[in-house]
């Protein structure tokens, strides 16, 4: 047998991406194409009460300039999943309302960049200025609506009763900063209109046929007359699914000029139009028996959106899986800030639920004197307490075992600040890691070629985690086939529809329909592998063999709850008379059913992890109180990670295929790696200085 899945493979693309023949989307060289620079308000909250463009559209090399008083026209799409789907349910300069800092409020095209840029700033504004809100803590939370299905409030058992039985009752308030996206890509789009009706997108986009459905939604176009070209994508974690109001103004703009048109968000406007991870506050309550038993759980958890648009950060979705209690209540308010929208971003509500679920069982670990990993293999919970269904193929134990007999946890000194090396504190932390498996529907196209290659076709792409590698290395044991001999086209709407890159989905959708295809291609060729169906295609001088497959979540998530799940062991360093907080040690272990490639999944745990980091450590965006505008505004003033500031990430997998999830057993690994990231260094934190940290990020103040 062709044995491949499970093995090391170098990505398929990774030649491409270093060379630089990896075409993006404003690398595409169109005839005739022309240059699109936006305006944006410099005040978060008002409307404007005049805007002059004639120095502007004087300009040398100005081919127009749009506004709301011009605006292009533009259609209100459905806006609702299975349609179509936008991130900011206002359309771009709709009326002349401002929102927030940084909203767009203009967008002037010339023949080069350099001139619609200089043009742009020609714009003047008047605006009628209202005091903004962007400080969360004067707003006011409300109720948060339903996500997916899911009601903000949920409540099994009789929580006060629980919380009167316990032996121990523990309460604490955790709080995460605004985190801002951004991927080495910037946002950009070139919209081409070939004639009225046909118009051909190069945007980096997460869900290409999504995106074509939306912008033909927005224009009232057919879908087929809509192309998306996304064949590469330079990072997004879950910025690029959606088009923005950027990408929709550009698109409009170019059928006004009749020309096609590139818009590239600079890096300051990548931090108020591109989305971030919103501000979280959470409360929760612990109630426990003596012995570690959980008698209760309560999850309480605050974020923020905008005003022309909804999203809630849902942080109390790890509660009912992580730990299983008689007694559990959830809640989930949401406040409206003059701030752009907040939009998924790399495990969104389970990243910042799992800081505070993770922060509090350390801290009643300690409470009890019990450890921290045997009171999360004492209250293990094997169904999921909201959907009352069984998990499939759990091995959480296993990670948290494994873990900490590679990390060394038996070791542990059980005091604070008693463990020093070099006249540094040096601390031990750890927590647990989780990720639901989910699955949607995908097509993928194999033909078997006389030059004995085989070419998988799918819509599919790959926004950096490997894609192209999976895809082949499926197809290449499914054939009987060298991985060399295998040819992957993505990211084109052309091409069967390929799913979602987010939710850590892809690998689990496109691969059944990859597995699928290549067993109907070798019916078709009537042979058993790829090598008797080159010899019969040379023989008959035929051009080709092929198949089409499908694959969709199969009828078994009617009787399991799908979840992966992990652990997270590291080493801290503090020198406390500088509050200089190292990382210098980590052990992962991750149960995300098959690994189908287990180099490029071990490098997504890595990824996840040093993302984590960032977060624990560094990541804030913090809002003028005047003006509303972020004071980071680019890559030198965000800080994140660099090289020294990360120790060797050890990465092990355990547990087996799930193959109640799908025919390949295989779950995501994306998002699963950040989650617990910030809890674990946080709880080293406490073993090493004694100090209780619950408010990211983790800054020398904070220390000293």
């Amino acid at each position: 047998m062709n044995k491949v899945i499970g093995t090391a493979v170098s990505r398929k693309d990774g030649l491409a991406k270093v060379t630089g023949t990896a075409t993006y989307a404003a690398e595409h060289q169109i005839p005739g194409l022309v240059h699109g620079y936006l305006v944006t308000a410099s005040i978060a909250n008002g409307q404007i009460k005049s805007i002059d463009t004639s120095a502007a559209k004087k300009a040398s090399g100005v081919i127009a300039v749009f506004t709301h008083e011009n605006a292009p026209k533009i259609l209100m799409p459905a806006n609702n999943f299975i349609t179509s789907k936008i991130y900011e349910a206002r359309l771009p300069l709709s009326d002349n309302k401002i929102h927030y800092a940084g909203q767009i409020i203009g967008l002037v095209v010339a023949d080069t960049f350099e001139r619609a840029r200089d043009a742009a700033h020609l714009v003047k504004v008047e605006y009628a200025t209202q005091k903004p809100l962007v400080d969360v803590t004067k707003a006011t939370f409300e109720e948060a609506p339903s996500q997916f299905g899911e009601e903000s409030k949920f409540e099994k058992g009789d929580l006060a009763a629980g919380l009167a039985s316990a032996t121990a009752k523990f309460t604490a308030t955790y709080k995460t900063s605004t985190e801002l996206h951004a991927p080495m890509e910037p946002h950009a789009i070139i919209a081409h209109w070939q004639d009225a009706n046909s118009l051909t997108i190069y945007e980096p986009s997460q869900w290409v046929l999504g995106t074509q459905r939306t912008y033909a939604d927005l224009f009232g176009l057919a879908s087929e007359r809509v192309r998306i070209v996304t064949p590469f994508l330079g990072g997004a974690f879950g910025s690029k699914a959606f088009p923005w109001p950027h990408g929709i103004l550009c698109a409009a703009a170019a059928r006004e000029v009749q020309r096609p048109l590139r818009v590239v968000l600079s890096r300051q406007q990548m931090t108020a139009n591109a989305g971030h991870r919103s501000e979280t506050e959470q409360i929760i309550r612990l109630g426990a028996t003596a012995d570690g038993s959980l008698t209760a759980i309560a999850h309480e958890a605050k974020s923020y959106t905008s005003s022309v648009d909804v999203f809630a950060e849902p942080c109390t979705s790890i509660t009912p899986v992580m730990y299983s209690t008689p007694n559990l209540q959830l809640k989930q308010e949401l406040a409206v800030l003059n701030i752009g929208t907040p939009t998924f971003m790399r495990a969104p509500g389970e990243n910042p639920g799992m800081w505070a679920m993770e922060s509090a069982m350390d801290e009643l670990a300690w409470m009890l004197k019990i450890d921290p990993v045997e009171l999360r293999l004492k209250n293990e919970t094997q169904e999921h307490q909201r959907q009352g269904k069984p998990f499939s193929a759990k091995h959480f134990a296993d990670c948290l075992r494994v873990g900490a007999e590679q990390f060394g946890w038996q070791d542990r000194p059980k005091q604070p600040r008693s463990l020093t090396r070099d006249g540094k504190l040096i601390g031990w932390g750890m927590a647990a890691a989780t990720f639901p498996g989910l699955q949607g529907k995908a097509s993928v196209k194999v033909r078997l070629l006389p030059d004995s290659t085989a070419h998988l076709l799918t819509a599919g792409n790959d926004m950096g985690t490997g894609t192209y590698t999976v895809v082949a290395m499926t197809a290449a044991e499914a054939l009987g086939l060298p991985v060399e001999q295998v040819r992957v086209e993505l990211g084109d709407s052309l091409l069967p529809t390929g799913g979602m890159a987010g939710g850590s989905q892809m690998t689990a959708t496109l691969v059944p329909a990859v597995m699928s295809a290549c067993q109907q291609v070798l019916k078709t060729a009537n042979a058993k592998t790829a090598q008797e169906a080159f010899a019969t295609l040379r023989q008959s001088k035929g051009a080709a063999f092929e198949a089409t497959a499908s694959s969709a979540p199969s009828d078994e998530a009617n009787k399991w709850a799908f979840q992966s799940w992990g652990a997270h062991f590291c080493e801290v360093s503090v020198d406390e008379e500088i509050a200089r907080l190292r990382v210098t040690r980590w052990v992962s272990v991750m149960d995300i059913g098959q690994v189908i490639n287990s180099k490029t999944a071990a490098s997504q745990v890595r990824g996840a992890v040093i993302m984590g980091i960032g977060q624990a450590l560094m990541e804030e965006c913090l809002f003028d109180p005047n003006i509303g505008y972020p004071v980071v505004y680019d890559l030198a003033t965000y800080h994140f990670p660099a090289h020294a500031d990360i120790p060797r990430i050890e990465v092990a997998f355990v547990g087996e295929p799930d193959l109640n999830f799908n025919p390949a057993g295989a779950r995501g690994v994306g998002e699963i790696g950040i989650t617990g990231v910030s809890a674990a260094i946080a709880n080293a934190v406490y073993h090493a200085t004694g100090k209780r940290i619950r408010n990211l990020p983790i800054t020398p103040d904070k220390l000293i």
